[in-house]
């Protein structure tokens, strides 16, 4: 295990810094160099990052949610689409927010 070295001037914790052929500690608070101190910098492999899929708008909206028997307050058709969102805090339920399949008009249900 790699020892913390701390700063004598200040007490801050020492950064490792590496020129062309030496290596050594410098306090980032005070400037203080430490050029005895054995330091060790390894590049690391960095991470593949995932991928996020994205949907357009148009693959979003109907495509892709669920549908239900609701009565549209606007148009009275029978089915709609639904998705919800934590709209309040998190011990509340979550907001349902709804989509005429015939009109498109949206509303939503706090229950």
């Amino acid at each position: 295990m790699e020892e913390t070295l701390f700063c004598p001037k200040c007490g801050s914790i020492m950064v490792p810094k590496k020129d062309n052929k030496n290596s050594y500690m410098v306090c980032p608070s005070c400037g203080y160099v430490e050029k005895k101190a054995k330091v060790i910098l390894e590049e690391g492999k960095q991470k593949k990052e995932k991928k996020i899929e994205v949907i357009d708008e148009k693959e979003s909206s109907e495509n892709a949610l669920p549908k239900v028997e609701m009565e549209c307050p606007k148009c009275h058709n029978k089915e709609a689409y639904f998705w919800t969102v934590q709209t309040r805090a998190s011990d509340e339920p979550e907001t349902r927010f709804y989509k005429c399949t015939k009109c498109g008009h949206t509303w939503r249900d706090y229950s």
